[in-house]
């Protein structure tokens, strides 16, 4: 119940702060370029709380939807404008002063990102070292002769401190389909550079780690395979598991760890595992039966068991980039423009049908990651601040109407026509605007309760 209310409140937090500051671009750049603001609204729907400021008397709201905002501008197409102000509505602005005060929402979003990231620089973003623990047999990191306990120094030239770091570096390559070109650290200290093949871009794109696409998982300590937590009405609770139980072996082979009962367990849906336990110092029989659980197009078995905690990992495992307060500003910029470059490549994907329409998230999904990126620490919660509000950015540009980008695409049709665009053009493209922006929330909605319910 706390990790919900958790997730609710820094979701809560985090759509206000974008909001506000998108919402503050356009209302910025307008009172800058003359043009009189009549409402500043962060949400939408009943006003919640309200005053006025400013010799403009603009009124600011608090509404009760809080999924956006709204700034209402001095306009002659909402109402009639009196003859001394009507140089200060919006419509009878130059072409290039609309442009600005439309643009100025997303570009407010990008200097939010560089900021959240700028200020998660110089606190530094804790993380695994790039120590690998395990190469998958076949792979193409066993063909390239990487080992365990070498240590990945670099990605195509750029130093990677963390395994997030080289994780994402890699997603950047498979988005390409560029290869990638790795130094690594030998276990007996040789520094080498190895070239592997890109992983195939297919819709299984963005469920594992970049570097899991390559055969790699990071070294991690000895999880002993001892049960957690467990799901009410599942397997394991059907099964008579109870928190605490150590795993010693199951259909008759030795289980050493975790992550070994839990490739044994998926590979047995809907098929009987007769396990050995310890359970308060005496040795318990018991068979399981793992439900069946398709997911991508493939099926494996869960129990609905989760492993104790083992606390707080090892210090010789963790690692953390930081940067000064003067070098983290132009790794703010370099980052946000390669995150927004990264967004734009997997919308493009997804349009073609290279990457699967299951990476679109909503609400839901946005404010689990809100609470995990909080109860982490303040370092993730801005990089979560960071992602979110660059991707706002990005997606208001698109060149969808009702969206800032549909408008900035009005403006440059009136550019080269040197009239704007009728108004019955500009209602269809409303309507067509409102069908897509329908038909991608429907879609991230779906995929919410899909990821919640399995």
């Amino acid at each position: 119940m706390s990790s919900v209310l958790t997730s609710i409140i820094a979701f809560i937090i985090a759509l206000g702060v974008l909001v506000t500051i998108h919402e503050f671009g356009h209302f910025w750049v307008a009172r800058r370029l003359g043009v009189k603001v009549l409402r500043f609204s962060v949400g939408f729907g009943r006003p919640l709380l309200g005053w006025r400021r400013g010799a403009d008397n603009t009124e600011f709201v608090i509404a009760a939807i809080p999924l956006g905002g709204y700034v209402k501008m001095l306009d002659e197409r909402e109402g009639e404008v009196a003859p001394e102000e009507r140089h200060r509505a919006f419509n009878r602005q130059s072409l290039g002063t609309r442009a600005a005060i439309v643009a100025a929402g997303p570009i407010f979003n990008f200097v939010l990102a560089v900021l959240a990231y700028w200020l998660m620089f110089v606190i530094g973003i804790p993380g695994l070292k790039p120590v690998i623990g395990e190469v998958a047999t076949g792979s193409n990191a066993e063909r390239a002769g990487i080992v365990a306990d070498s240590e990945i120094i670099a990605i195509d030239g750029k130093p990677v401190q963390t395994w997030g770091m080289a994780g994402l570096a890699v997603i950047g390559k498979t988005l390409d389909q560029d290869n990638v070109v790795m130094r690594i650290k030998d276990p007996d200290g040789h520094i080498r550079e190895v070239v592997l093949q890109a992983p195939v871009l297919d819709q299984e794109f963005g469920k594992k780690d970049g570097l899991l696409t390559l055969g790699l998982r990071p070294k991690t300590p000895h999880i002993p395979p001892v049960v957690g937590e467990i799901r009410p009405e599942s397997p394991a609770a059907r099964a008579g598991f109870r928190t605490g139980d150590e795993i010693i072996s199951a259909n008759g082979v030795a289980i050493e760890d975790w992550p070994q009962w839990v490739e044994l367990v998926q590979q047995h849906p809907a098929q009987e595992i007769r396990t050995e336990i310890e359970r308060g110092g005496a040795r318990v029989q018991l068979t399981v039966t793992p439900e069946r659980v398709s997911e991508g197009g493939k099926e494996f078995g869960r129990i609905g068991a989760a492993v104790r905690s083992i606390g707080a990992l090892p210090p010789e495992l963790l690692a953390k980039e930081r940067h000064g307060v003067f070098a983290a500003l132009p790794e703010a910029l370099i980052k946000t423009w390669d995150m927004s470059v990264l967004t734009l490549q997997v919308l493009g994907k997804m349009v073609v049908g290279q990457v699967s329409l299951d990476n679109i998230s909503g609400p839901i999904t946005i404010a689990q990651y809100a609470g995990y990126s909080a109860q982490s620490g303040i370092a993730p919660f801005l990089a979560f601040l960071a992602i979110v509000s660059l991707s706002l950015g990005v997606l208001n540009l698109l060149p969808i109407p009702l969206l800032d980008g549909g408008h900035l695409l009005y403006y440059g049709i009136e550019l080269v026509k040197g009239r704007p665009l009728s108004e019955e053009a500009q209602m269809l493209g409303q309507r067509i605007g409102i069908a897509i922006l329908m038909m991608l929330m429907s879609l991230a909605l779906y995929n919410d309760f899909v990821r919640l319910f399995e």
